[in-house]
């Protein structure tokens, strides 16, 4: 959990975090994760993000920060965790006292203690319900802006009806982790926003309005356990009276809806229209701002948490720093100095040698194994010399996102 302060000229002048396997060990996460016993289903214990919480604002008053100045506050959280609110709770987030920790006040709140996150992969059979429901996978895609994912929320609400019924039965509202942190600070359940709303097989996309079809075939009575989605820059109210009380807040102080982790890259990179972001991690991301998207099989089209009107695309290529450490590893002695050298000394177009290189199974597209092709687009199985394979993977590789990009609806300017 991370915190930032900034001033009105965007000058950063707090910042902090809290490490939940470190700061929080009784919780015994790994990665902050609990991964099952079947290795597809991966959660995090609720009251852990509660306590968390408490404790990087309890370091932030015992620093000196001053809570009365801030003006408005808002958040991003991890997409496609969801966080599910016993009945009755409502009322005593309301009435929280401010002599208390959060996490002690809510112990008792949650339906399920340990959220389905971002990394489940358990709903298989879930997803397949919902496509076949809704009229197939590029239906959905073309509904809700993405074909049926494991870790998206409807199928993971799906899941807990079909395997707990009465725990179903039991919970009064469902927030995304985004809707989630806003609702402590809130002090009423916050609803969901549009940009992080659209990574649940829910929303439909063009009207911003929640699917009556994929609600039917996820879960009874979700409508009203999800409640009304709202853009994803609206003020939701004041923040809760028990932060005034216990840190000082001014009771002015704005809450703004919180969203997704990814569409809050695009705000916080301030992305314009036609421009794209690549995130070169362990796996690739790449976002953009979208005008006129055209749902596929693969990638997302999100709703734009800057502007309503507009679309954000995201795609994720799971062969990504890693597969240029092999490379690196293979064929520069491991030093990525060398790796630069060797690059630098090739031409663009290698010469019409390419080459897409997955270790693991990729998500965009869905493909396996070294594929390399010589400039007579003939397949060669052995390997290609040293230089030639560098500049062959890292053009393969943004070729492969030029490509998919352009598939949803992205325009390359010439």
């Amino acid at each position: 959990l991370k915190v930032i302060a900034v001033d009105e000229e965007l000058r950063v002048i707090y910042e902090d975090n809290v490490h939940f396997d470190k700061d929080l060990p009784e919780f015994k996460t790994q990665g902050g994760v609990y991964i099952h016993s079947d290795r597809l289903t991966v959660t995090s214990p609720v009251l852990m993000w509660v306590k968390a919480l408490d404790m990087i604002l309890e370091k932030m008053k015992s620093s000196g920060f001053n809570f009365s100045q801030v003006r408005a506050l808002s958040g991003a959280g991890q997409q496609h965790g969801s966080v599910y609110w016993k009945k009755g709770s409502i009322q005593i987030l309301k009435n929280a006292s401010s002599e208390l920790p959060l996490h002690q006040s809510l112990k008792d709140c949650f339906s399920v203690s340990d959220s389905p996150i971002w990394m489940d992969s358990s709903t298989a059979s879930q997803c397949r319900a919902l496509e076949k429901a809704v009229g197939g996978a590029q239906h959905l895609a073309s509904v809700t802006g993405s074909r049926a994912y494991e870790r998206f929320t409807g199928n993971q609400i799906a899941k807990i009806y079909s395997q707990n019924p009465e725990v179903y039965k039991k919970t009064e509202r469902i927030s995304l982790v985004s809707s989630f942190a806003a609702s402590l600070f809130l002090g009423t359940y916050a609803p969901i926003d549009y940009s992080d709303g659209s990574g649940m097989n829910l929303l439909q996309i063009w009207e911003k309005a929640w699917s009556k079809s994929c609600l039917d075939a996820c879960a009874p009575g979700l409508e009203e356990r999800l409640g009304c989605p709202v853009p994803s820059h609206s003020v939701l109210g004041p923040i809760s009276p028990y932060y005034s009380q216990r840190y000082g807040f001014s009771p002015d102080c704005k809450i703004v809806a919180f969203t997704g982790d990814n569409p809050a890259s695009l705000a916080g990179m301030r992305l314009q229209e036609g421009d794209i972001a690549i995130s070169l991690g362990t796996s690739d991301t790449l976002f953009l701002w979208i005008q006129e998207p055209t749902p596929a099989l693969e990638g997302h089209i999100l709703c734009n948490p800057v502007d309503s009107q507009t679309y954000m695309a995201l795609l994720c290529f799971k062969n990504g720093s890693l597969m240029r450490e092999r490379i690196r590893d293979d064929c520069a002695s491991g030093s990525w100095d060398e790796f630069s050298k060797t690059l630098s000394s090739t031409v663009a177009g290698n010469n019409g040698n390419l080459g897409f290189y997955f270790d693991v199974m990729e998500i965009t597209p869905e493909a396996v194994g070294i594929h390399r092709f010589n400039r007579d687009n003939q397949k060669v199985v052995s390997s290609f010399p040293k230089e030639v394979e560098i500049r062959a993977l890292i053009e393969g590789q943004f070729m492969a996102k030029r490509i998919h990009a352009e598939k949803l609806g992205y325009k390359v300017r010439k």
